[in-house]
């Protein structure tokens, strides 16, 4: 991490996971991303907790992951 970068941490809310191979390829997809230091993917609430350098990667780059992965990133909040 780059002196001076600041984390953001964001709830990513996802449509469409239904097993735990969801959340590992949502997991995976999110975490192969550069600028992102932290994933949790959360299957019962349909969420996933992100910590991010948001210099680097932003909610673009989320939704493109998630969608390649199969899924759909329904919205964005603050943790």
């Amino acid at each position: 991490m780059e002196v001076g970068s600041k984390l953001e941490t964001k709830v990513l809310h996802i449509k469409g996971m239904s097993c735990s191979h969801c959340v590992h390829a949502v997991k995976s997809a999110l975490s192969a991303l550069a600028g992102v230091h932290e994933v949790d993917v959360d299957l019962d609430k349909g969420k996933a907790l992100v910590k991010f350098d948001g210099s680097k990667v932003g909610e673009p780059q989320f939704r493109e992951a998630i969608e390649e992965a199969g899924y759909e990133l329904t919205g964005m909040s603050d943790h």
